[in-house]
Formats: C-alpha cells, sequence, structure tokens
C-alpha cells in the first residue's frame, strides 16, 4: 500500500507535473488543482491511483476526489513540493472569471469560506450532546447522582468546550473570508477578535436586555457581534481587498508595518461603525423572520423552514441562525428549530443517495456516495455543492423531502436538547423519549427525497449537458 507522500507525487505526476500546476487546494472532499495545461493532465492515469476515488475536469479545475478526511492528509503532503504558485484566491478568481453565472460563482466563493469552520461547529455540537446526555436524569441515576450532584467545576468545562467557537464565531468567519479573498488570514482572525472585544457590550446580554450599546453620535449602535456572521464576512472581504490594494502601493521596506496596521485600523473602524449596524440588521431581520414562522401553527413552520433551509446554506448566512438556537435554549432549553434542519439536511442526502445509487458513472458514484455519508453526518454542502445542484433536480426533490420531514418534526412537536449536530450526530439531543419520532422524521425526509430523485429528479442523460 502507497503511502500519502507517494500517492501525493503520483497526482503531482498525473496532473501533468509540478511545472503544469500553478496553486492546489482542498475542499471537503476534493483536491482541486488548478493547472496551466489542462489537456496535460492524465484523468484515467489518477483515477487509477490508490485512495483516488474519481477524476474530472470542472469548474476550471482539475478535481480529485479522495473523500472527507483523506483529503487533508493527501492536501498536505501534495503542498511539501513545489506547486504553490499563486494565492487561493488569485485561482479560485481565474477558475471562476469564466465559469457559470454571478450566482453560481458566489455559491462556490461562500462554500469555499464557510467549509473550513464546519468542523469546529460538528464537534461543539457533539460535545453539546455528550453533555446533554450525560446530565440527563435517568443517566445519572445509573450511576446514583442527581443534577444537583454535577460539580460547577464540570460545568465549567464543558462550557468552554460548547461555547468557545460560537462565542469566536467572528474570528473564524474573518479568518477565511481573508484567506479566500487573498488577505492575511492573521490579520483576519485579529479583526474578528477585535469584534468580540470584552472591552464592547456583549450582544448576547444586549439582546437579554441585561447590556445596552454604545451609542456614537447619537444613532450609531457599537456592540460586540459574538455568535455574529454577516458582519465578520462582510468586513473580511473589504478588508482582504483593501489589504491587497495597500500592499500595491506601500514600499517593500514598509510593508511589513504599514499595511497591517494601515488594514487594522480601518476596517475595525468600519466594521464597529459601518458594516457591522448595518448587516447585524440585516442578520437580525432574518432572525425575526425565522422566529416568527418558527411559531406557525398546524406543522407550517417545519414545512416553510424545512424547504428553504437548504436554499439558504447555498448563501452560507445560514450560521445565523446559532444565535436564534442558542437563544431558544438559553430561554426555553428547548431547539425547536434543529429536528426541521436536520430534515432539510437528511433529504439532501438521500437525493445524492439516488444520484449515487441510480448513476452508471464511476466519478459520480464516487462522489455522490461520500456526499450522502457527510449529509447523513450533518454536512451537506459536498452534497450540495458537488452533486444536487450540480443538476438542479435532485436538489428541489432534496427541498421537496426536507419541507415534509420538516412538516413532520413540527406537527409532533419534536423538540433537540442541544444544537449544532443533526441527523445520526444529532440522535444525541433526543434521547429524552423522543428518538423514536426523530427517527421517523429522518426516514421520512430520506424516503421522499430519495423516491423523487429516483423517480424524476435525475438521469444519466444529465450527465451530456
Amino acid at each position: 500500500m502507497a503511502d500519502n507522500s507517494q500517492i501525493a507525487r503520483d497526482v503531482i505526476d498525473a496532473a501533468g507535473g509540478e511545472e503544469n500546476i500553478q496553486s492546489v487546494a482542498h475542499c471537503a472532499s476534493r483536491l482541486r488543482i488548478m493547472l496551466y495545461d489542462k489537456e496535460k493532465a492524465d484523468i484515467p492515469a489518477l483515477e487509477n491511483i490508490e485512495k483516488v476515488k474519481g477524476a474530472f475536469y470542472n469548474a476550471g479545475q482539475l478535481q480529485v476526489i479522495f473523500g472527507t478526511g483523506t483529503v487533508n492528509r493527501i492536501y498536505e503532503e501534495v503542498t511539501k513540493f513545489n506547486v504553490d504558485g499563486k494565492s487561493k484566491s488569485e485561482v479560485k478568481e481565474e477558475a471562476t472569471q469564466n465559469q457559470g453565472n454571478t450566482f453560481q460563482r458566489a455559491i462556490r466563493t461562500f462554500g469555499d469560506v464557510f467549509v473550513p469552520i464546519i468542523p469546529a461547529l460538528v464537534a461543539t455540537g457533539l460535545f453539546m450532546g455528550l453533555r446533554g446526555l450525560v446530565t440527563q436524569e435517568k443517566i445519572l441515576a445509573l450511576f446514583g447522582l442527581t443534577p444537583e450532584s454535577i460539580s460547577e467545576n464540570f460545568i465549567l468545562f464543558t462550557q468552554i468546550l460548547t461555547d468557545t467557537a460560537f462565542i469566536f464565531l467572528p474570528a473564524l468567519v474573518a479568518w477565511s473570508t481573508f484567506r479566500v479573498f487573498g488577505g492575511s488570514p492573521i490579520v483576519g482572525i485579529v479583526i474578528g477578535l477585535m469584534l468580540v472585544s470584552p472591552s464592547l457590550p456583549n450582544a448576547w446580554e444586549i439582546a437579554e436586555g441585561n447590556a445596552e450599546p454604545l451609542m456614537f453620535l447619537g444613532f450609531i449602535p457599537v456592540l460586540g457581534y459574538q455568535g455574529s456572521v454577516l458582519p465578520a464576512f462582510i468586513t473580511g472581504v473589504v478588508g482582504a481587498k483593501l489589504e491587497k490594494a495597500i500592499r500595491k502601493r506601500v514600499p517593500e521596506s514598509l510593508d511589513l508595518i504599514l499595511t497591517p496596521f494601515l488594514v487594522l485600523l480601518i476596517m475595525i473602524t468600519l466594521a464597529l461603525f459601518l458594516i457591522g449596524p448595518v448587516f447585524h440588521a440585516v442578520e437580525n431581520a432574518i432572525f425575526e423572520g425565522t422566529r416568527y414562522i418558527l411559531e406557525l401553527p398546524l406543522g407550517l413552520s417545519g414545512l416553510i423552514i424545512g424547504f428553504v433551509h437548504q436554499i439558504i446554506v447555498i448563501t452560507g448566512v445560514h450560521h445565523i441562525f446559532n444565535l436564534l438556537e442558542i437563544q431558544l435554549l438559553e430561554r426555553t432549553d428547548f431547539n425547536p428549530f434543529n429536528p426541521i434542519i436536520t430534515a432539510s439536511i437528511a433529504a439532501q442526502g438521500g437525493a445524492a443517495l439516488a444520484v449515487g445509487l441510480k448513476t452508471k458513472s464511476k466519478q459520480l458514484k464516487a462522489l455522490s456516495l461520500p456526499s450522502a455519508l457527510s449529509a447523513f453526518l450533518g454536512i451537506t454542502e459536498p452534497a450540495i455543492f458537488g452533486v444536487n445542484l450540480r443538476y438542479m433536480k435532485p436538489f428541489v426533490m432534496g427541498l421537496i423531502g426536507g419541507g415534509i420531514g420538516g412538516f413532520f418534526a413540527s406537527l409532533v412537536g419534536l423538540k433537540a436538547t442541544g444544537m449544532a449536530i443533526t441527523v445520526i450526530p444529532g440522535s444525541l439531543l433526543y434521547l429524552n423519549e423522543q428518538f423514536l419520532l426523530y427517527l421517523i422524521t429522518n426516514l421520512l425526509a430520506i424516503g421522499i427525497a430519495f423516491g423523487l430523485t429516483w423517480s424524476f429528479g435525475f438521469s444519466d442523460k444529465m450527465l451530456d449537458q
């Protein structure tokens, strides 16, 4: 069995050698290689390399499928060779400038920004689920304990595990956005941390009525942006472009000092006094609209949210609902939003599974089946961007399955005890006599999406379109 270093070497050779590679990047399951001359790439040779599950040229890039986890290790080995070339943002701009319409390019960009953050949120969600499990009265009773027996130190330790990623979410978003748009990721992290500085009024305390924002000029509210996404994302986009513009105009001898100084000064000023207030208002509008829908009777909330949630996911702003879930848990100790979005996520997995089982294309099978598994573990980006949205009809069938599954979840009153994990891992949040209903919700969403996709949503004729 070849080691990862040898596999990386074989991939480079099959791609036409180091001299033919401009840059290498990766997403959740694929190694993405930007080539100078795509004719020099040997696709059949790539497909015969150990651990490679498929290879194709798409969206201006040579894409080699390794699967979740494996691709990270291969990427590390590939970057040890002389293949870095241009920055990832420059490669993305070249690869997408003539690929698809503006909306399609925006989808790819949002995916590049938010996919790297997902593992941290998934891990945090698992911690929440485990904490919910070990603190249940029935579980504690097995060891002769009660909720009052749990020490404050243990609670503090679990809070560190479950709260950190969401408290510093703007830093993660700003880091990833700077990285994608060609800025210095470390500058992005610092700006993101500034947005949640303890010197600013805490956003959650303001939401609870325990604090007030600072008012500048009598009408500009300045506050922290804990758990916020849009302000950090827009700040990252503007900041990265500003950094590149400044760097072109600053003498090299002063670049190390002057460029980060100007970027930090200008961007935190813009973020706190303009970008933050404006896009925080946009987030609040989306939040309030969703909360209103969540209170609709007769299962309508589940039907609507279950259908539209994955549409919101492709824009990359769905993480703003983290604040909604946090507030639901803080105020009621339950989260009725989670089972609805679980249905929408499971349904996209069901659609991708139908594509993978129905197609005769080895490449598409190698992409669809791991993508479906990823969705069943709670991550739909590979299924959406790699399969369903690519052929559109499977995506729509997934939306229908998500709507019906969400309708059922809402109708029976399913409520999670935590957040951030869904489908299979999410079962940890429903161990309080709700597990059977949770299982039915998932099977219903998957079954409908699978059946519709198999019957009406996909055929191999689409591969030639």
